[in-house]
């Protein structure tokens, strides 16, 4: 592979414009491809299969016209020292809901006086305004009336809230959080190269292929199902590691510069060596997020298809378009010049001889190093054992937002069990009285705990079917709801024995519920896949039985550190004012599982940009210690400034409206955060040391088994270096 990617190297850098102006022609093709066929996301995050979405089938096909338009919520509450029965207020409401009635989109509007969707203390209730098409296709014209209407209604005294199905606040694409991330990560670029000029490369390529690969998954909307998240986190990861892809390409090649290589033949030697370990580690990202896939969870194969999909745009902009551009900046780039000594002997010799303040301090005390480092992820990890899963509902939105609003005003009124009702469809088809059979069942849900109030029976025109609405007494999220799903499932067993008929729970909170439940399920599972896959990769990389077991164990220690810290500050509530975040509550459902996938993929990037520069020196200098000073003397910075800039991506979207952004760019920074700096440049060192010699042990005939990887390019690099070193000529 180095073989081609030094012949690569080499032509972008001589066809540079052409590279560029390449790229570029592929950015605008793919704007003006957006702007052909506009944007299609869809938001469903269920799974087919669970009980609650077969409930629901049952209910569509039974039920088909119950739940067809899309339906807004208009709430009231009364002014102060009267009620909505109260006679100014209620004709102030009734003049409300007979404004709304002029769109000629509203179906039907059930006002609260005649629904009897009234508190019980007459303070609040609500209006129900059902339309003719679905949620998802209610206009914005619409929705705006409906805002000028509350605000009207405001006016005259009688706070009004908008809730129900259809959506009035989306999730925003692009904006503030990939120019904060971009902002900072140029500040350490700046720092770390001491050059505006080269800092401004790896955002440039980053932005390219971003460009490109969020393009491509706005044009793949149209055609499969696309969640807006996904764009979210594609942008997160493929401006991250397109950034950091670009930094060991460009940081080699000043390196090369520094030891007297001309301009071409050390872009060629960049692209073949860095570019080889850009390619191994970029693959290895896309593996993780593809293998999001065998979860068999369609949201979250959607949002790892189009993560891969930029990150493989980014990994080749990086080994053509950085190679074009050092071509068309050519010495200016170069570090402040050093006595020029021969390359090769420079690259071998006196690379050992380095060391660096805490290449040092590690080595001289790795034992208290790593009980530091297995003690400090107990302790961030300890909060993992009462994680609770779920999806983010209006109650953990912004109280600035409608939605919240809302939510709010409604738990108020009637209980937090009218933000998450379960609805039961009842089958009594093999039920000799159905009606009958169906009051009794509805009698024995009244008489479960946590539920506080079951509406009577609703049957279909066959009189077959049946719909029960029941409330519980807690929220959405709330673990004692999950406890009512359950019990209702439970009780259906008894149900179906007793009276032939056969209850399936259904609604928005049971089928969060059912997904979070087949997520943990999958967790495992997806876990012991990328381990096994990590141990196999990585002993064909390193040609070593520990190496592999170290980075595997160091990635299962950042993996629960991460999802300790995840519960701590988002569903414990510590720290939620200093990071923006409206309200705590349960972890996001798929965290777990997308966070194994794209920690696997990052952690394996600094395992191999660190431990193979070991690798590369151990088999000159067959000294274990002398190996590890070097890497983090010279792999180390770049790891360091690598690490920094993905975790000031990652943290920028914690300025992010979204909830599940924010909460999964908190996550991921605090994730590439332990692993870079705890197990990657501190832990991994420590073990290696200890491990000495031992560490890249191989029985013989396992070594003569195993394809050759060479991840640094470091053999073609000699072959290459004996022939080229000779005919040196400047460019």
């Amino acid at each position: 592979m180095a073989k081609y990617l030094y012949k690569l190297g080499e032509w972008a850098s001589r066809k540079r414009r052409q590279v560029f102006f390449g790229w570029i022609a592929i950015l605008l093709v793919a704007a003006i491809g957006v702007g052909s066929v506009g944007i299609t996301f869809n938001d469903d995050m269920s799974i087919p299969g669970t009980k609650a979405e077969k409930a629901m089938d049952v209910m569509n096909k039974e039920f088909p016209h119950g739940e067809s338009g899309g339906q807004i919520k208009l709430i009231f509450k009364a002014p102060e020292g009267q009620t909505l029965e109260s006679p100014s207020t209620h004709q102030k409401i009734q003049d409300t809901l007979d404004l709304a009635l002029n769109d000629k989109a509203v179906e039907s509007i059930a006002n609260p006086y005649q629904a009897g969707t009234i508190s019980k203390n007459k303070k609040i209730g609500y209006a129900t305004i059902t339309y003719k098409v679905s949620a998802d296709k209610v206009t914005d014209a619409s929705k705006a009336k409906i805002k000028g209407i509350a605000k009207l209604a405001e006016k005259n005294g009688v706070q009004t809230e908008i809730g129900g199905t259809v959506a009035f606040s989306h999730v925003k694409i692009g904006g503030t959080s990939e120019l904060v991330g971009i902002v900072i990560a140029f500040g350490i670029l700046v720092f770390t190269f001491a050059s505006f000029l080269v800092a401004g490369l790896p955002i440039i390529t980053a932005i390219i292929g971003l460009g490109i690969g969020a393009m491509g998954i706005l044009i793949s909307s149209n055609f499969f199902s696309v969640q807006a998240t996904s764009l979210s986190l594609a942008s997160m990861i493929g401006l991250a590691v397109g950034i950091d892809y670009a930094l060991f390409i460009i940081s080699r090649h000043r390196q090369q510069l520094a030891q007297g290589l001309n301009v071409r033949e050390s872009i060629a030697r960049a692209t073949a060596t860095a570019g080889s370990a850009v390619l191994f580690a970029g693959l290895t990202v896309i593996v993780a997020l593809c293998g999001l896939s065998v979860v068999g969870i369609p949201f979250l194969t959607s949002m790892g298809l189009s993560a891969a999909f930029t990150v493989l745009i980014v990994m080749l902009v990086s080994i053509t378009l950085v190679p074009a551009l050092l071509g068309m900046f050519g010495h200016r780039l170069s570090p402040k010049r050093k006595k020029q000594v021969d390359s090769k002997k420079s690259l071998v010799v006196k690379k050992n001889k380095d060391s660096n303040k805490w290449g040092r301090f590690v080595t001289r005390y790795p034992v208290q190093i790593v009980l530091v480092c297995l003690i400090v992820t107990g302790i961030i990890s300890s909060p993992v054992l009462h994680m609770e899963l779920g999806l983010p509902d209006n109650g953990m939105k912004s109280k600035e937002t409608i939605e919240r609003r809302a939510y709010d005003l409604m738990a108020e009124g009637f209980g937090d069990g009218i933000n998450g009702p379960l609805v039961v469809v009842l089958d009594g088809s093999k039920s000799p009285d159905a009606q009958v059979s169906f009051t009794k069942a509805a009698k024995e849900l009244s008489d479960l705990p946590n539920v506080s109030s079951v509406s009577p029976p609703t049957p279909n025109q066959s009189g077959k079917f049946a719909m029960v609405t029941v409330l519980p007494k807690t929220g959405p999220n709330d673990s004692k709801t999950k406890d009512l799903v359950n019990d209702i499932r439970e009780k259906a067993e008894n149900i179906n024995k007793d009276e032939k008929v056969k209850l399936m729970v259904t609604g928005s909170t049971a089928v969060n519920i059912d997904i979070s439940d087949k997520l943990s399920e999958a967790l495992p599972q997806f876990a012991a896949l990328i381990v096994i896959f990590a141990l196999l990769l990585l002993l064909v990389v390193f040609r070593s039985i520990l190496v592999p077991i170290k980075a595997v164990l160091g990635f299962l220690m950042t993996l629960i550190a991460t999802l300790g810290f995840s519960v701590f500050v988002l569903q414990d509530g510590h720290f939620i004012d200093f990071f923006g975040i409206p309200e705590a509550g349960p972890l996001l459902n798929f965290m777990p599982v997308l966070t194994t996938g794209i920690l696997f993929g990052l952690a394996m990037d600094y395992e191999v940009f660190l431990v193979s520069r070991m690798r590369e020196d151990y088999t000159h200098l067959r000294d274990a210690n002398k190996s590890i000073l070097s890497s983090l003397k010279h792999s180390g910075p770049v790891v360091t400034a690598a690490g920094l800039i993905m975790i000031s991506v990652f943290a920028s979207f914690i300025f992010a409206e979204d909830s599940t952004i924010k909460a999964t760019g908190l996550s991921m920074a605090f994730g590439v955060l332990f692993d870079a700096f705890v197990v990657r440049m501190t832990l991994v060192p420590a073990v290696m040391k200890l491990l000495g010699k031992t560490a890249w042990y191989l029985p013989k005939w396992l070594d003569k088994s195993l394809p050759t990887i060479d991840v640094e390019g470091e053999s073609i690099m000699n072959h290459i270096g004996d022939n080229i070193d000779k005919k040196v000529r400047k460019y």
